[in-house]
């Protein structure tokens, strides 16, 4: 693992595809990516290069087996913000503390009610969508929106 102050935590991605999206966005953003399994799909080197990851063994994700092994960690990762569509917390209403971690759920149903409510409410933040409009953002673009937002925090320039 990296000695980054941004992790991002990805709890049973389904979609190599967006999984491979954040890791380029973490490399992008200097941010450590975190796997925490089951995966819904392989990340041996024939499943990683049908997805177009050349870049993959830079990302170097720490593949955990489960959430609880996570989350034991936490603490010495970062502050840890939870996004679902459901929170009731903006994540432009949050100052995100150095270091941070990022935790997204699965793109089917994102993060399992044992897991956010584990952690307090303002630490549970939706990004804000036109009402009505769609259901939920694409976990690579949401997880790039958070990203972007932390670095700008932080004063990041690139």
């Amino acid at each position: 693992m990296n000695s980054a102050a941004l992790h991002v935590v990805l709890v049973h991605p389904e979609i190599h595809w967006n999984t491979g999206n954040v890791g380029r966005t973490c490399l992008a953003v200097g941010a450590q990516l975190h796997l925490v399994e089951p995966l819904g799909f392989s990340l041996d080197e024939k499943q990683v290069r049908r997805a177009g990851l050349d870049y993959w063994p830079r990302v170097a994700p720490v593949v955990w087996p489960s959430w609880q092994a996570l989350e034991g960690q936490l603490p010495a990762l970062g502050t840890p913000f939870l996004f679902a569509t459901g929170a009731s917390h903006s994540f432009w209403q949050v100052q995100f503390p150095n270091p941070s971690v990022l935790v997204f759920g699965r793109e089917s149903v994102g993060l399992p009610p044992e897991i956010l409510d584990g952690h307090p409410a303002r630490q549970r933040l939706q990004i804000p969508m036109h009402a009505g409009a769609i259901r939920s953002l694409n976990l690579s673009t949401s997880a790039a929106l958070a990203m972007y937002e932390v670095r700008r925090q932080w004063g990041w320039a690139g």
